[in-house]
């Protein structure tokens, strides 16, 4: 969950912070208050951990700023709800709406199905022993695409992970300096891998591993890991801000290794 959804407090300190940064410099206690549904001595007293904790800094009685360190904070935790309920719009099922599933087995048109995210792509499991189920609109055999309405549930699954391997660029090297076990390693378990760079797409035909794309590659690892797929990202370092500035802007959990 969520952190400032899971956490009242949090969720309450988020807001006020958003109330501050909306009216600074002059902050009225009592405004807020009435905004967020608190009493004006709450206010006050999650102000002055604000000043502490070093997201407000105060100028002078009723006059406050939110510091640079503040904004961070409303941002990371601003792109956390944004994820959460872009996961709600796409995953929490209900009314009529009919979507594609890929059916896991043969499926007649009316049956009950538990719906699963494999592989980042929906899969239609027959009966009803899942939190996310449907009813299908189709016949389908085993492999088929199968319509499926009437969604009750949330789909469960696990945001994937992202790993960046680097390759030196050809002045220094490129892909002879590779090391091939690290890259296998790099490689190993991940469902999708993507190349930036000409030294990443040849290190990778260096180890005989299959490169399922080479464009826009930061913004395909960050869609695929909303979706439960691993990822491992090979790119040159002179390519690699151009990787992770979309998986940073979408909130991707990452990790760069050498």
């Amino acid at each position: 969950m969520v952190e400032v959804l899971d956490d009242k407090r949090e969720a309450t300190r988020f807001r006020i912070l958003v109330e501050i940064a909306d009216r600074q410099p002059a902050v009225s206690q009592g405004e807020i208050a009435d905004e967020v549904g608190v009493t004006s001595q709450a206010v006050s007293e999650y102000i002055r951990e604000l000043v502490e904790d070093g997201l407000v800094v105060k100028h002078g009685r009723s006059r406050y700023q939110v510091t640079n360190e503040g904004v961070d904070w409303l941002l990371g935790h601003t792109t956390d709800i944004r994820r959460f309920t872009d996961r709600v719009a796409d995953d929490v099922l209900g009314g009529v709406e009919e979507d594609a599933a890929i059916a896991v087995e043969d499926i007649d048109e009316g049956d009950t199905v538990t719906l699963e995210m494999q592989q980042g792509m929906l899969h239609a499991v027959p009966g009803d022993h899942g939190p996310a189920t449907g009813t299908v609109t189709t016949d389908a055999s085993a492999g088929d695409a199968v319509g499926v309405s009437g969604f009750e549930g949330v789909i469960d699954f696990s945001p994937g992970e992202v790993g960046v391997y680097q390759v030196a660029p050809v002045r220094s090297g490129g892909s002879r300096t590779v090391d091939a076990e690290a890259l296998e390693r790099a490689c190993t378990g991940s469902q999708l891998v993507l190349a930036a760079g000409i030294e990443a797409v040849v290190a990778l035909e260096q180890i005989d591993r299959a490169v399922d794309g080479r464009f826009a590659v930061g913004s395909v690892a960050a869609r695929a890991a909303e979706r439960g797929v691993d990822v491992t990202v090979v790119a040159t370092a002179d390519e690699v801000g151009r990787v992770t500035d979309p998986l940073r802007e979408s909130g991707t959990s990452y990790s760069v290794m050498d």
